[in-house]
């Protein structure tokens, strides 16, 4: 499908990854919507892109709604890309106190990066499905999970289950949307290093950097950025989930 001329949704779209795929979507003729919560940020890009920023809750179905309405008003809907972030709990399952997990610092995490995806991802599939068939289909659905749903660390249950959840809902949710002509990817990333880890960043890069096979370092937001790309132009990708992590495999702590 080719991007240019599009209307996209960027849910998530002020982070460090969402920002490089706003600027990626845009560069090649994307219509593009910046959803998300950072009002600064959002505005922002909107002065500076021509982009548009509206307020988005990814896990509230209005809030949600209001983004995807945003985008049909630029043109038919056929790229929604979802890298919110979010709250998450963590620990072990049982405490050196003896004491178990908390269930909340469980259900939020859930919430914030299983159930809210499916909100987007669902919303975002019927917004498609009212649009008129391309050659190609009717759109593409990109989640985004992360190595730690198969390889987490001590201390990230809540993390790890909710992005294997987003990898177990790939393959099916491309199934259920076949006869729509609608695909769905997920990319899984390795360790980034966006601007939310301010000064912090460049401890970071120094532990994880060595971790990784090739290239020894930690990725860049415009290398998820591409990868968007090329899912939406190749046709053929469906159903998968793409690791991008340098081939880099989480240590058990």
């Amino acid at each position: 499908m080719q991007i240019n001329g599009c209307s996209a949704i960027v849910v998530g779209g002020t982070g460090g990854l969402g920002e490089a795929t706003v600027r990626r979507l845009h560069s090649e003729g994307a219509k593009v919507v910046v959803a998300d919560v950072a009002d600064d940020k959002g505005k922002e890009l909107e002065r500076e892109l021509g982009v548009r920023y509206v307020r988005t809750d990814a896990g509230d179905e209005d809030s949600v709604l209001a983004a995807i309405a945003e985008a049909e008003s630029l043109g038919p809907l056929r790229i929604s890309v979802d890298c919110h972030g979010g709250p998450a709990g963590g620990g072990r399952l049982v405490g050196k106190d003896g004491s178990a997990m908390s269930l909340e610092a469980f259900t939020t995490t859930i919430n914030s990066y299983l159930i809210s995806v499916f909100n987007v991802m669902r919303l975002s599939a019927a917004a498609m499905g009212r649009q008129e068939a391309l050659e190609t289909g009717r759109g593409v659905i990109i989640n985004t999970a992360s190595i730690a749903a198969y390889e987490g660390q001590i201390g990230q249950l809540p993390y790890s289950a909710a992005k294997g959840g987003v990898v177990g809902m790939t393959l099916v949710a491309a199934r259920d949307l076949s006869p729509l002509g609608i695909r769905v990817v997920t990319i899984a990333p390795g360790t980034f290093l966006t601007p939310a880890y301010g000064k912090a960043g460049d401890q970071l890069e120094a532990y994880w950097g060595p971790q990784v096979p090739h290239p020894q370092r930690m990725g860049r937001s415009p290398e998820y950025a591409t990868l968007v790309s090329s899912i939406v132009e190749n046709d053929y990708l469906n159903g998968e989930v793409i690791r991008l992590d340098g081939a880099l495999r989480f240590p058990p702590k």
